[in-house]
This record gives C-alpha cells, structure tokens and sequence, in this order.
C-alpha cells in the first residue's frame, strides 16, 4: 500500500471510529481535507476554530470516547488553544489535530508559523511534532491511548505539510489505540478505606467530574445507599448522583445552598472521590471540613495531597474502587445523622427569593426542567446563568450536564452543545447562555443553521456581565466598571438573520406558555428572556473565605 502523510492520518482516524471531525481548513492543512474528502468521516466547518475544540468536546463530554478537531497553523492552531486548554483542565479526550508550516520553513518565521507544538506544552496531557509521515502510524494510535487513559485529557498532533504530503509504501496499518486496563488496587489499601467509613459517625461523599468520567456512577450510587451516606458534587460531578434522591446535597462550594457547606462543616469523614479540592468547591481550604478526616481516591496521583492534606489516599480508577470497595462496607442505617442535616435543609433551604416574579432565573429554570425532556442534555456558558443553572435545574444521569468548569471559558456552551447534538440527534439539547456569553461565539449560530440540530438556545439577558458586577457590588464598593454593555443586540433578530427562528419574551402576556412552545418544536430556536439587572447569585462564598461563612440567601 502506498498513501501521503495526510490520507494516513485520515484512514487512521477512521479505524478509531472517528465518525465526525470539526475544523477550519487554511493552506497548512489543505492535503488533510484533500484526503478526508474521500473519507466516510463527516466534517462539520465551524466559523471559528475555538468552537471546533468546544464542539469536539461536547461529543467527548457526552460519549466519554476522544473526539477529534482540525485547524491550521498560525491563527487556526492559536485560536484552537483556549478550547484545548478547557480540555485539559476538565480532563476531557480532546485530540487536536494541526498543520504545520513545512519542516525545512520551521523557525523561518514563514507566514502562518508560531510554535504550536512548544504554546501546547502546558495545556496538553501529551502533544507531537511529526517528523516523518512514517510516524503516524506510531503517533495517531498513541495520542488516542495517552487521551484515555489514566485521567483523561488532551492530545495533539502538530503535522507539517510536506509531511501531510510525503508519501510511504507499507503492508499493514497498526491497531487502533485502546484505552488499558486499570490497575488493581492493594486489598490492604481498601479494607483501610471500609474501615475509615464503617467506623464513622457522620461521614460525606465529595465526588467531581472523576466520577463521570469513570463511568462509576453506578457503584457509587450502591456504596452511598448501602451505608447511608450522604452526597455533595462539585460543578462537574453533576449528574454523577441523582439530584433528587434524598442523599443528595447538591453542589458545595461558593455558590452551594448553605445547608450543603454546613453539612460538610459537621462531617467527621469526608470520602472524597474524583475530585481535585478545586477553590471554587473548597473555599479556603485551612477551613475546609475542620472535623473530618478525609479520605481521597483520584486516578490521578498528583491530586493527591495537593491542596488538603488526605489522613488516608488510593491512587486507583474511582470506578474499580466503589466495586471492590462495596462488598467491605457495613449496611447501616445512619438515622442521627440524616436527621441532622435534614433539619439543616428545613433550616436553610435554597429557594427563590420572595417577591420574585414567574421570570426570576430560579424559578424559570426550574420550569425548564419540567418542560424538557426527561433525557435532555444541557449546556451552560459561564456566569450567573451557569450558577443558577447549576443550583436550579436537577441533574439525573451523568453525561447530561455540559459545562465548562475548570477555565470557565464564556462561549463554550453553543458550540459544546452542537457537538452533543451531533453525538445523540435524538435527544434534546438546551444551552443556557448569557448575553456576554453568547457573543463570544455567536458566530457558531450559523454552524447551528446549517446542521438543524433539535438544540434550544436559552439566553438569560441582563444587558451585562453579571457574576462580574455581582462582585463588584460586593467586594468594590459598587464601583462598577466595565461591567454594563453600552449596547445590547436583539438577539432574537440576530438568530432570525441566521435562518433560526428567534423569540423573546420581554413582552409575552403568556411567556411560559411561549417558552413551552418553542422547547416543542423539532428544531434549532434561541429564546430571549430578559431578566432584572440586580439579580445576583446566593447564597455566596466571598473570596477567601470559608465554605460555611457563605453571605446572601438567607
């Protein structure tokens, strides 16, 4: 067999079960298009390379399998980076795959080169130069490997053109990159970890993405039912545990309802699973759980001991753990301690502020929750929206929350929610976005016309950025800069230029029969709803400040 550089990496995509590709094409890596043009891999041409990394991550998030997106050297490859290092921070599969100048032009300062391999050092789990098109047959497989396995995270592939153009002659491709087996855990180790938890009186489930990505929320939904322990999640442990099983305590953190951080502050034990400490969950970390022991098992070893000490810790797949782990766990029934944070709910619930009409973001999120689908996968952007979202709309199943938690990146949620629509076509997806958001990749609208995907825009419209001068009220003795747009676009009209049908609610008599309408409908629409200016997000943690001093929402 004889094939280029470009239709070998092509071809080896496709043994990957690589099924769709989001890009830019541009002339450092035309010959890869050239070669996908006979390929079965459908290509979905994107209006701005940071929204192909975020579409290729909505198909990652939702299907925990890599998936992969193009751009060109120069400005393609850098404007490609925010979305890889989103990747990177939320351990998602993401293979990034770029053309490069020609070899003989690198370090030329030829037009459209900048370092792409050297800028991605420190966003990527691994990344590659390719030399030779011979490499390939190495490199593709092993970026998929590295992508999976252990934490996951992001790849990428930097390919110079006159490799994408040398051609080799060989006898056999090489086998598709897999994800290994996960190594077993010490029996010693896990008989520690059962008698930490049978021995305790008020112990606490802290799970993050780790979780999903795992596939674990299975077995741990066994281990928390088994010994009636209660749970709490981070922003990207969502769905991980039914929201609405009386275990759940919903999300910790800066923004948590003030029963869950008060819970945490009773805890004798914290069983922290898939989880990093990340400072927007723990608050200041000196004050984080200050009677509990804690006990952490992460995949990832460097986790370990980074932000808060652990008094006992298993570096293991999460989801090998809870198996093994469940048949040394006493069943027990935990009475006190249930009563005890069920009077913490009664005494401090998270609710929608009195006086507040039918448009307040709780409440209208909580009706969204009632009109979607009961498998419905939703996206957010990042800001108070994301917030309410996360507080307001009750999450079932893992994989059905999409966020971007770790950069918090404004203008992930359309185009992440485009990918997970090309993921599952049958499901419904609704994105909700800000107006701050939603402009920095609202050109991804036309992306949405051309595909048509059964994807519902929700922009909750203050006319600015609001978790910015939600802080600058706060913490700056409201002296609010740059946080007001001086202008604010119809959006509704704005998506009917696009060829998606828009509506807005700012002068419906009915607009939750309206909004009930528009999430019927078959096809894309975004839907405007403007809400109050001063609305902010409580209860909150003020910066530095410990979990369980929260100010607001009473």
């Amino acid at each position: 067999m004889k094939h280029n550089g470009a239709e070998i990496t092509i071809k080896l995509l496709e043994r990957q079960g690589i099924r769709v590709i989001a890009g830019i094409p541009g002339g450092s890596n035309l010959p890869l298009y050239h070669a996908l043009y006979h390929s079965r891999i459908r290509h979905i041409l994107t209006r701005h390379e940071q929204a192909a990394g975020f579409i290729a991550q909505g198909i990652a998030r939702t299907t925990l399998k890599p998936a992969v997106c193009f751009a060109t050297s120069g400005p393609g490859a850098t404007n490609l980076l925010t979305a890889i290092a989103d990747a990177k921070l939320d351990s998602i599969p993401l293979i990034a795959i770029t053309g490069q100048v020609s070899r003989g032009l690198i370090g030329s300062d030829a037009f459209q080169e900048v370092d792409t391999y050297g800028m991605s050092i420190p966003i990527t789990k691994h990344n590659f130069l390719v030399r030779s098109a011979r490499e390939l047959f190495r490199v593709v497989p092993e970026a998929f490997r590295i992508a999976v396995s252990g934490r996951p995270g992001p790849v990428l592939i930097d390919i110079p053109k006159d490799v994408q153009l040398e051609e080799v002659i060989f006898n056999s491709w090489p086998q598709p990159g897999e994800k290994p087996e996960p190594r077993g855990i010490d029996l010693r180790e896990l008989k520690q970890a059962a008698r930490m938890i049978n021995s305790s009186l008020r112990p606490l489930f802290y799970i993050g993405g780790g979780i999903i990505q795992a596939g674990a929320a299975p077995a741990l939904f066994k281990l928390a039912h088994k010994n009636s322990i209660p749970v709490t999640s981070t922003l990207m442990g969502l769905g991980a545990f039914p929201g609405d099983d009386p275990l759940f305590l919903g999300m910790l953190g800066m923004h948590a309802a003030r029963y869950t951080n008060l819970a945490l502050k009773e805890a004798d034990l914290l069983i922290a699973f898939g989880v990093r400490f990340d400072d927007r969950a723990t608050g200041n970390p000196a004050k984080f759980c200050p009677q509990a022991a804690i006990l952490h098992i992460d995949i990832d070893r460097a986790e370990i001991n980074k932000i808060k000490k652990a008094h006992f810790s298993i570096t293991a797949d999460i989801n090998l753990a809870c198996k093994l782990l469940l048949p040394y766990i006493r069943r027990e029934r935990r009475a006190p301690w249930l009563a005890q944070i069920n009077g913490l709910k009664q005494k401090f619930p998270l609710r929608v502020p009195a006086g507040a009409d039918q448009m307040h973001p709780l409440r209208l999120i909580a009706d969204v929750k009632d009109m979607a689908d009961p498998d419905a996968i939703i996206t957010t952007d990042v800001g108070q929206h994301q917030m309410w979202v996360a507080q307001g709309y009750c999450f079932s199943r893992p994989r059905s929350f999409l966020t971007s938690g770790g950069l918090g990146t404004m203008g992930f949620g359309l185009p992440a929610a485009i990918g997970a629509a090309l993921a599952y076509p049958e499901k419904q997806v609704i994105c909700f976005s800000g107006d701050g958001s939603l402009l920095m990749n609202i050109q991804e609208l036309a992306t949405l016309a051309d595909l048509k995907p059964r994807l519902k825009v929700i922009v909750l419209n203050n006319s600015q950025l609001g978790l910015v001068r939600q802080q600058q009220e706060l913490f700056y003795q409201g002296k609010y800069i740059a946080s007001k747009f001086m202008t604010s676009p119809d959006f509704a009209e704005i998506a009917k230029n696009f060829g998606i049908p828009g509506i807005d609610l700012r002068n419906s008599r009915r607009p939750l029969a309206l909004l009930r309408r528009a999430l019927k409908e078959k096809g894309p629409c975004l839907i405007n709803v403007p809400i109050g200016q001063a609305h902010n997000v409580f209860p909150m943690v003020a910066p530095g400040g410990a979990n369980h001093e929260m100010i607001g929402g009473e």
